[in-house]
């Protein structure tokens, strides 16, 4: 996950020190599948990211333990994805 945030990052920084405007970020993305790609990829990793970290909070503070932690951490992962990957859509296709 790192070298995605990394990108993300000087990507971010790219397109501010250019004064590109939303909408031109949004023109350059649009229709491009390796920004969908790259992006797709990023909420993959944070998805799962965000949902082992859910995990570990869930089992450390609640408590919780066997089926209700699993199902909690696939749940919370799957909403993440599900978002993050509708985001990403929206975003980049045409």
């Amino acid at each position: 996950m790192a070298p995605l945030v990394l990108a993300h990052i000087a990507i971010i920084f790219y397109a501010t020190s250019r004064g590109l405007s939303a909408a031109e970020i949004l023109g350059r993305t649009r229709g491009s599948i390796v920004w969908g790609a790259f992006y797709s990829l990023f909420v993959l990793a944070a998805a799962t990211h965000g949902a082992i970290g859910v995990r570990i909070v869930a089992s450390e503070w609640a408590g919780l333990r066997g089926r209700g932690l699993e199902v909690l951490m696939w749940s919370f992962g799957l909403v993440l994805a599900v978002l993050g990957l509708s985001a990403v859509a929206a975003v980049v296709l045409p």
